[in-house]
């Protein structure tokens, strides 16, 4: 039996301002760092260790990433970076507040947007410039669906997190509501259409248990309820 981590970022400021955020990179708020730091601790009490870590390009899961891992004395694991666990892109919805924009387009097409499965927010007029993605030849999505998100986060599950975790080794991952929510869906098999009651809330591990072909035999919301399949 192997364990996968999946851990969405401590708050942000966007969290705390709510607006959506996409791949702007936000810092984490004072909770945010707390927040990051009792996931470390809870892990600890419990003696988890990984061989790895897998986080996004953003801050907010970079440093959560680093304050889990200093509480569990392993500041010295890998750290492998990638924008393929970026959250979401919400295009033109990017720093807007949510609750303004519920308020101009309804519930429903708001519900869409932001818990849907193929809908896809409204476009930026031209692509954001940004060294990281430049660097990588990486053009940065004008918006992206859940589905999208999901596509262009299967290779990198499929080439560089399922192998580790086949070899037997524990892995992390931190990133965000969004992402998460994407490979979820994948590994649980979640119904297009249901996918949008999945909920990852800030801080919250979720902690599956896999067996020797990735099949979950157990899954753990930390401090939530404890399942077996």
């Amino acid at each position: 039996m192997v364990r996968l981590v999946l851990v969405r970022h401590g708050q942000s400021q966007a969290n705390l301002d709510n607006i959506f955020t996409g791949w702007t990179d936000v810092p984490l708020t004072p909770l945010g760092y707390q927040q990051g730091i009792q996931v470390g601790q809870k892990f600890a009490q419990r003696q988890f260790s990984f061989t790895d870590v897998h986080t996004s390009y953003m801050q907010r899961a970079i440093i959560t990433a680093n304050l889990i891992l200093e509480q569990l004395d392993l500041l010295d694991l890998p750290i492998h970076k990638t924008w393929r666990l970026n959250e979401r892109h919400y295009g033109a919805l990017s720093g807007q507040n949510k609750l303004a924009v519920k308020a101009k387009v309804g519930t429903a097409q708001f519900k869409a947007w932001r818990r849907g499965y193929r809908a896809l927010p409204p476009r930026l007029d031209q692509p954001h410039h940004d060294r990281r993605y430049d660097r990588l030849g990486v053009q940065e999505p004008l918006s992206e669906s859940l589905q999208m998100t999901l596509e262009r986060l299967l290779p990198y599950w499929e080439n560089q997190i399922a192998p580790r975790l086949l070899d037997q080794r524990d892995q992390l991952i931190v990133a965000h509501g969004s992402s998460l929510r994407a490979l979820i869906k994948y590994l649980e098999g979640i119904p297009d259409d249901q996918i949008d009651q999945v909920e990852v809330p800030n801080g919250r591990p979720i902690i599956y248990e896999l067996n020797d072909h990735l099949v979950i035999q157990a899954k753990e919301i930390m401090d939530g309820e404890e399942y077996a399949n």
